[in-house]
């Protein structure tokens, strides 16, 4: 009888580093095209550098949004309780993120057609829109994520969340959707001064600065506040690795300050928090001394501590339950089965450098500033 050549616990850790790695480059890549957006009224301040600053994100957004595609796909396929319970706790939050994402592309595509300023008003207020909503609102899930959603089982593993939409806009969590703002403009900004120029390169240059002193003050309240002011999930009874996926089978207690544990038992993983904030600082100097790739770098990293911090603090917690502390999905006990989590990975070691090749020939080929004399050259293809 043939056997799967990875065992269980390795297979479940892999897919919950990709997903974290999708996350991320979601953030990265997308998070700039969010964070543009969000302050697309302030670097622009007429018809011409609108389209100049809407140019520089359209050739690429669909292409940057497949990471938010492949991360959603991930959970469905690999961690299929997680899209369960998700889908369930946080449904109305997700149709706020589904509808402002649809303003984005109709935002794009209709903003052209007409030529009246009141109409291309209304369409950049929707990209506005489209930008700034998913913004907040991924960082809100996340923060609830950190304080546990209310949901269970019951003996037949049927999911009940018993939250409301309002429940989920808490301060901790709205200090967390700020986080992820900050975040996102400082991307964004970084990646508007790499691509424009004169006046719309120097207010991304100072949104960026500001948005990147911001990120390092709301990252490190929010650590403050998980370190001492939210408990935190951890477990009591011996983790099983490579059980079946029963959540309920296992005992959890919720304590001050169990985030940290992970940091306590592996120092190494301080520094995650140490990426993110010292490359947030790293951005608001570069970006002033008109180091605009070495800012966008710098930026991408910041992001990258950012979110491996909150992944990092709560593994293996993946969905943790307040609402009833056992039935908290982890790593160990909400994944597909062995054998799918093997096919799906030999499909992701195949197609994924395919993903990633054709992404990297797209942005060198759009490599270099977007002016407006280019826009007025072009102006019967462009937004």
């Amino acid at each position: 009888m043939w056997t799967i050549p990875v065992d269980y616990e390795t297979l479940r850790i892999i897919w919950w580093l990709i997903l974290g790695l999708l996350l991320i480059a979601f953030a990265i890549m997308d998070g700039f095209d969010l964070g543009i957006a969000s302050i697309l009224h302030y670097v622009a301040r007429d018809d011409m550098e609108r389209r100049v600053v809407v140019n520089t994100i359209g050739p690429v957004w669909e292409g940057n949004q497949v990471w938010l595609v492949l991360g959603a796909g991930v959970i469905f396929a690999a961690f299929p309780q997680i899209y369960a319970a998700a889908f369930s706790g946080f449904y109305f939050a997700m149709m706020l993120i589904l509808f402002a994402l649809i303003l984005r592309p109709v935002g794009f595509k209709f903003r052209n057609l007409m030529p009246g300023a009141a109409w291309r008003r209304r369409w950049d207020a929707a990209l506005f829109i489209g930008g700034f909503v998913p913004a907040l609102i991924f960082g809100v899930a996340f923060g609830n994520l950190l304080q546990g959603v209310p949901f269970r089982f019951d003996d037949d593993l049927r999911i009940f969340y018993e939250g409301t939409l309002l429940g989920l806009l808490n301060p901790f969590a709205l200090l967390c959707g700020l986080v992820s703002v900050s975040m996102l403009i400082m991307q964004g900004g970084s990646f508007l001064a790499l691509k424009t120029e004169a006046d719309v390169r120097d207010r991304a240059v100072k949104a960026a600065g500001i948005a990147a002193l911001a990120t390092i003050v709301l990252f490190a309240m929010a650590g403050v506040w998980i370190a001492f002011g939210i408990d935190g999930f951890r477990y009591v009874s011996q983790a099983v690795t490579d059980g079946p996926s029963n959540p309920l089978v296992k005992q959890v207690a919720m304590a001050e300050g169990a985030w940290m544990d992970n940091y306590a038992t592996t120092p190494a993983t301080m520094l995650a928090p140490a990426i993110g904030l010292g490359a947030a600082g790293l951005t608001w100097y570069l970006v002033r001394k008109q180091s605009e790739l070495t800012a966008f770098i710098t930026s991408s990293l910041s992001v990258l501590g950012i979110i491996s911090t909150a992944g990092l603090a709560m593994f293996p917690f993946m969905m943790p339950s307040n609402l009833e502390p056992r039935a908290s999905l982890t790593v160990w006990d909400s994944s597909s089965s062995q054998m799918t989590l093997f096919i799906m990975l030999i499909a992701v070691l195949i197609f994924l450098p395919i993903i990633i090749g054709y992404t990297i020939w797209v942005f060198r080929v759009l490599r270099g500033k977007v002016t407006a004399a280019y826009i007025e050259e072009n102006s019967h293809k462009m937004y």
